[in-house]
């Protein structure tokens, strides 16, 4: 284990008990990794499960909070203050079978993940981010451009590897555990426990047209609104708006000819001239990252966001783009399909009647966020994606997990009663 400690002269006497301090590598602020978790007291490397669950008998014998970091990144600061992280990035095999099970350790990110499965012609529906790591992103659900077809990343989880708050190493499935293992799928990001490997049905990597179109003019929104929720399953087209420009992109497993017809039709709703770029065969697992342009760094934005079950009014579209300038953006995810086939409670992601997710995303410190989701939320459903964490809602508890809360607080009440895994807006 490596472990960051916040200060240049630490109190290491509470944790030498329970940690042996030889095999420890103390590094002052300004190390590599420090500043991302600056806020906790200690920064742990773990590179396997003992070292897990040596940091999980640390938090519990010196009342400190733990929360697991994987490979990525997250919206909002959740790192304990004096507490422990638990770094996973150490942790990041990836290993397939012949039955088409992938088991990945928690620290890989997408991009390893991506790339290996690739090598044997598989892949699992997943986000568009190299950077972003498996395990916060299938705890939270995991909405990516195969998800129409496939449903959630966590729907295509069969089995996962958790270090409890007693120290305990479960592994739980349908048939073991399967209370938790329902509530990861949706709602496991640090709060019952922390998951060191999840195991996952892949299926067939597809060769698909990759999608994008850019306009200056043209009402896409309300075309788009009508259009991608209810698209084949097959294709998944999200939409970007900006000063001045609208972007359409995505990805077809449809033929070349039926996704050139779909997509002449939406821009013919949008009353603009068809201007889409189409690139046929290009494999699912590399169409990906050529769009990482339209996705700006993570640290340098805030984000709010929310579902939608129905079409925004025109009133509200109106308000939207009233102060849309600079780099304010509008993002917006289609939903439907595989997505809402599966029902609210069969998994923790609660979300499963919902038509798009709609992100307002601006500089951290640009008032245009709040006032933006205001405008929004009068025709939202009032839920939000819970990877999408923010902070300044005001029952975060209903707006991540809908129906299903009740159920998960008594699963964390009976899982962590002294509430080890513990960060903002946690159950």
């Amino acid at each position: 284990m490596r472990v960051l400690f916040k200060n240049d002269q630490p109190d290491l006497r509470s944790v030498s008990s329970v940690i042996d301090l030889t095999a420890l590598d103390v590094i002052s602020p300004g190390s590599p990794g420090y500043e991302a978790c600056a806020r906790s007291s200690a920064v742990v490397r773990c590179h396997s499960v003992p070292d897990v669950v040596q940091v999980v008998a640390c938090a519990a014998a010196t009342g400190r909070q733990v929360m697991p970091r994987g490979g990525g990144h997250c919206f909002v600061d959740r790192y304990p203050a004096d507490g422990i992280v638990a770094d996973l990035s150490g942790m990041n095999q990836i290993v397939g079978d012949d039955n088409g099970v992938a088991v990945i350790g928690a620290g890989a990110n997408l991009g390893a993940v991506y790339a290996t499965l690739h090598e044997s012609g598989r892949t699992i529906p997943a986000g568009c981010g190299d950077t972003v790591g498996i395990a916060g992103l299938t705890l939270g659900g995991g909405i990516g451009l195969l998800g129409r077809r496939y449903g959630l990343t966590c729907d295509r989880l069969v089995g996962a590897q958790v270090v409890l708050a007693d120290g305990s190493v479960v592994e739980c499935d349908e048939n073991r555990e399967s209370e938790l293992f329902w509530a990861l799928r949706g709602a496991g990001g640090g709060q019952f426990g922390i998951v060191t490997e999840l195991r996952f049905a892949t299926v067939p990597e597809p060769s698909v047209c990759r999608i994008e179109g850019n306009w200056t003019e043209g009402d896409l929104i309300q075309a788009w609104q009508d259009f991608a929720p209810d698209a084949p399953d097959e294709m998944t087209v999200n939409l970007t708006v900006q000063e001045g420009r609208a972007t359409l992109f995505g990805a077809s497993a449809l033929p070349p000819a039926e996704t050139e017809s779909l997509l002449r039709e939406i821009t013919a709703r949008a009353g603009v001239l068809y201007a889409i770029d189409i690139r046929l065969d290009v494999p699912y697992s590399m169409v990906k990252p050529t769009f990482s342009t339209l996705d700006p760094d993570q640290g340098a934005r805030r984000v709010r966001s929310e579902f939608f079950a129905r079409t925004m009014s025109e009133r509200t579209t109106a308000g939207l783009l009233q102060r849309l300038e600079g780099d304010r953006r509008l993002a917006f995810t289609a939903m439907g399909g595989a997505y809402n086939r599966v029902a609210e409670g069969d998994t923790a992601f609660a979300h499963r009647g919902e038509r798009f997710l709609l992100e307002q995303v601006a500089g951290p410190g640009d008032p245009w966020v709040d006032e933006a989701w205001s405008t929004a939320h009068a025709d939202g459903s009032g839920r939000v994606y819970p990877n999408f964490p923010d902070l300044a809602l005001e029952n975060p508890g209903l707006a991540y997990h809908a129906g299903n809360r009740a159920r998960l607080a008594a699963l964390k009440k009976a899982r962590d009663p002294h509430r080890i895994f513990d960060f903002p807006q946690a159950l």
